[in-house]
């Protein structure tokens, strides 16, 4: 008369351990869940009426109470189905079996009794891989459950699958692990296509080394969103672990990881109308946002200067914490969000000053209006700001002196120059604390003398002068030298145009 069937529900981005207890006794027919059931947990128990009926199984005539415990974190979804399905069919007596303990099971179950894939079955998987379980789920997140290495998956597409297999022990097969793909340069925007501008290009090979922030500021048409969409390519792939951790976000937000794209880096672009709910997370059961889903990768916000003032100024906690803390009345959740911000943005609103080709329409408090909708704190996080000016005329029609320099040649640099600060600190330049910069960022009597001189004449914060400390490490990285010196320092001074 009581069964005891273990399942997981989200927090945050961890899939927390519940048990399911069903208990049947003597009493007026009724059905009861607690623990804490939001609503479409509370609709379950006519889904699981119907599919237990439909399934020619019986349906108690007692009384029955459904515990999820711990009683006191929200559990929320469809997920929660068949696991009370098993618990009745358990303590009614209607299912035998000796091997209940070894597994854990999700799965939204459709009126006939057939198996309907559930969000978030990545994470699922993953601590049920950890806690060395099985894990039963639908055949629909197969697919994307499967991702897990070494994970012990039974995909079923009905009841009657899973109620035959915990009998037998024999009618699910394990779900054969698919290898992802590792990210090659092969589909990834080509660097060469991009015309000119070698000063941006390097900017963008810096960036991608130490994991660095950018901003690109120029008139239309000069380049700025191909950079950035040529970023992920010359970065490196993600590990393993990186690699489940977004693609448990995604999960999450009910977005499907293809196999092909396991372990490259998230590119998110947002348009400049986005909410803060948006791009943070949010909600009255807290989702992660685009920051997050940025997790691991680029952010890539295009015209900066048009989004809210107030939506660009939540990204400065997350800048400098990687992750982002979402507090709501009734629960709260933390999300992972150590992205690498690329913004791009015209001088002015009309987008021509400084160009060479229109002229500017725009008056002086008008620029200035424009360009004060970045707040100072915001643009101090940003380590690199390049201005991207016009090409020449005859730019499409003439081959450049300068060598085109492919994605796959830079990605190869910048993955030197990562192995380099891994050997060294274990982490990126641009995660360098206090205390490592003082030992991997070290500076000699006339380094130090030219980095005073710019921090008096740039009026450069403590923040500012540690970010072009960390820029300066990663070109001496890039160069294969052990000390930063004064090419180093000067070529990262030179990246501070806008603070």
């Amino acid at each position: 008369m009581f069964a005891v069937i273990q399942t997981r529900t989200q927090v945050g981005i961890r899939a927390l351990p519940v048990s399911v207890e069903v208990h049947l006794s003597n009493g007026l027919p009724q059905f009861a869940i607690v623990g804490l059931p939001e609503t479409v947990v509370k609709e379950s128990k006519e889904r699981v009426r119907s599919a237990l009926l439909n399934s020619n199984f019986e349906f108690p005539n007692g009384r029955i109470t459904v515990n999820l415990a711990p009683a006191d974190i929200p559990k929320e979804g469809g997920r929660f189905d068949l696991p009370i399905a098993i618990g009745i069919l358990v303590a009614s007596g209607q299912l035998e079996t000796h091997i209940l303990d070894e597994y854990e099971f999700a799965g939204e179950l459709a009126l006939n009794g057939s198996l309907r894939a559930i969000p978030a079955s990545l994470p699922f998987a993953y601590e049920a891989h950890l806690s060395q379980k099985k894990f039963i789920l639908p055949v629909a997140n197969s697919a994307e459950a499967g991702q897990i290495k070494n994970a012990k998956l039974y995909p079923a597409k009905h009841l009657l699958e899973v109620a035959a297999h915990l009998k037998t022990g024999e009618a699910l097969t394990q779900h054969v692990h698919s290898n992802p793909h590792h990210a090659t340069c092969d589909n990834a925007p080509d660097l060469a296509d991009v015309i000119g501008q070698p000063q941006a290009k390097r900017a963008l090979e810096i960036a991608a080394a130490g994991g660095h922030n950018l901003l690109l500021v120029g008139p239309p048409g000069t380049g700025k969103t191909m950079l950035a969409m040529r970023l992920p390519g010359i970065m490196p792939e993600m590990n393993e672990s990186e690699a489940i951790e977004s693609a448990t976000i995604r999960s999450i937000r009910n977005l499907a990881t293809k196999a092909t794209d396991f372990y490259k880096r998230p590119f998110r672009q947002p348009h400049h109308t986005s909410s803060a709910i948006s791009l943070v997370g949010g909600g009255s059961n807290p989702k992660p946002g685009e920051i997050s889903l940025a997790h691991n990768g680029v952010l890539f916000l295009d015209e900066l200067p048009e989004f809210d003032r107030k939506v660009l100024e939540v990204l400065r906690e997350p800048l400098e914490s990687g992750q982002i803390h979402i507090a709501r009345a009734s629960r709260q959740a933390s999300f992972p969000a150590k992205f690498q911000l690329i913004a791009a943005m015209n001088p002015c609103p009309c987008g021509y000053a400084g160009s060479n080709k229109k002229t500017c329409s725009c008056r002086s408090e008008q620029i200035q209006r424009y360009q004060t909708k970045l707040s100072g704190p915001l643009l101090d996080r940003i380590d690199l700001h390049l201005q991207v000016h016009d090409l020449p005329h005859d730019a499409l029609f003439r081959k450049y002196s300068e060598p085109k320099e492919n994605t796959a040649t830079v990605r190869q640099r910048v993955i030197d120059a990562r192995h380099i600060q891994l050997k060294r600190q274990q982490t990126m330049n641009a995660a360098l604390q206090a205390k490592s910069l003082e030992s991997h960022c070290s500076l000699e009597n006339d380094e130090r003398q030219l980095m005073m001189n710019a921090i008096e004449q740039l009026k450069l914060s403590p923040r500012a002068s540690h970010r072009v400390l960390r820029v300066a490490r990663t070109i001496a990285d890039l160069a294969s030298a052990n000390t930063i010196q004064i090419s180093h320092l000067a070529e990262a001074l030179s990246y501070r145009g806008m603070v």
